[in-house]
């Protein structure tokens, strides 16, 4: 198959990326075998302009490498979309919310994001619920979260996690023994000082902040 087969192109994003065809269709909102059996079988033939546009953006490419037609503007060199991403990552008393989807996207400058991690696929951008966290971080804010982070020798910091079902922000702390300390920024909510680190699961360290003045 040609290497500038949409198809092709679309295998490689999506291998390059760190991705899973599953995952891409549920970002198109799309059953999750949609995107293995377009590019796997031909099944549909051609993307359609939505799902199309979703994707591009996603990877930040021209809608023509993915088959649409000649013309549409390209992203600027250099420049990395990334999806914001509403989920239910609590700074107050919890979610337990599994879901998410695209609320929006932001532009970084790739070169800019590998400083901050060094897989930039890895990063993601999700909104603060609560304010459990304030000072530090307030309800409202975006935070972008380096899932790299879970793959690595825990840092004390500032992470997304799930403890007890529940998906929050707090700073972890390590102790003795594998035991953590999960601490709230804001003194009118309770902290837990001494945690196994088995009873938690890191999702990412957070890595950069941002809020509405």
């Amino acid at each position: 198959m040609d290497e500038n087969d949409p198809r092709v192109v679309l295998d490689r994003l999506i291998t390059d990326n760190g991705d899973d065809y599953a995952g891409l269709s549920k970002l198109i909102g799309k059953n999750a075998a949609y995107i293995q059996q377009y590019i796997k079988r031909g099944t549909p033939r051609f993307l359609g302009e939505r799902e199309r546009g979703i994707l591009a953006r996603y990877f930040g490419v021209s809608e023509t490498d993915l088959g649409g037609p000649e013309g549409r503007a390209q992203m600027p060199a250099g420049l990395r979309l990334m999806p914001k991403l509403e989920i239910g990552a609590s700074a107050g008393a919890g979610a337990l919310t599994d879901e998410e989807w695209i609320a929006g996207q932001i532009g970084f400058d790739e070169k800019w994001l590998k400083k901050l991690a060094s897989d930039i696929s890895l990063l993601s951008l999700i909104r603060v619920q609560g304010d459990s966290m304030s000072p530090t971080l307030l309800d409202g804010d975006d935070i972008m979260v380096d899932r790299g982070a879970a793959q690595r020798p825990l840092r004390d910091g500032i992470h997304v996690i799930r403890m007890d079902d529940v998906l929050m922000v707090k700073r972890l702390a390590k102790g003795p023994a594998g035991r953590l300390s999960v601490l709230s920024d804001n003194p009118s909510y309770p902290d837990w000082p001494d945690v196994a680190g088995t009873d938690i699961s890191v999702i990412g360290r957070v890595v950069w902040t941002g809020r509405r003045l």
